[in-house]
């Protein structure tokens, strides 16, 4: 399945699959990985624990958010594609960040746990066929096919690197300066 063959893109979630270019979903899984994304680990670390605002996440949640958010998505894809028909809770993102332990972990622990939720998720995603690719189900109170739900995987990763990129990658520079 291709991006392109998406037949409509789900509100909300369509932030993320825009982000990721017109290209096969298991080619996107196996390329655009943490590692590759978060392949930064100087500048990850030398921002660690920082952050650009009161209130804002660190670099170490902000992964542990992608990690925690792909497990979830790769749930639900499960479920949509065995065709359990049963409509999914959202879930609190500010809670599941909150109920973490990433101050005491390491960027290249979390990376590390991130790679292995990859790989878990590209292992699933291979055995679906086109038919489990395009059912769909309700999540979050909103109706997504399990191939939308692969894209949203890859999007919201490339997301939250634009967002430390963006936002957190200034931290070096302010101390420089």
């Amino acid at each position: 399945m291709r991006k392109s063959d998406i037949k409509s893109l789900p509100e909300f979630y369509d932030r993320y699959i825009n982000l990721v270019d017109d290209m096969e979903l298991l080619e996107a899984l196996e390329t655009i990985t943490p590692e590759y994304l978060f392949s930064d680990t100087y500048s990850l670390q030398a921002i660690e624990d920082k952050v650009y605002a009161p209130e804002k996440w660190t670099i170490k949640d902000i992964i542990q958010h992608c990690i925690d958010t792909e497990r979830i998505m790769s749930y639900r894809a499960l479920r949509f594609a065995r065709n359990d028909g049963t409509p999914l809770p959202g879930f609190e993102e500010g809670e599941y960040a909150f109920h973490t332990i990433t101050s005491q972990r390491t960027i290249e622990d979390l990376l590390d746990e991130y790679e292995i939720v990859r790989a878990s998720t590209v292992a699933q995603f291979q055995h679906f066929n086109d038919l489990m690719l395009n059912r769909s189900g309700v999540a979050s109170h909103r109706t997504i096919s399990v191939g939308s739900l692969g894209y949203v995987i890859v999007g919201h990763a490339i997301h939250h690197i634009n967002v430390i990129r963006e936002r957190y990658y200034p931290l070096i520079q302010q101390e420089i300066d």
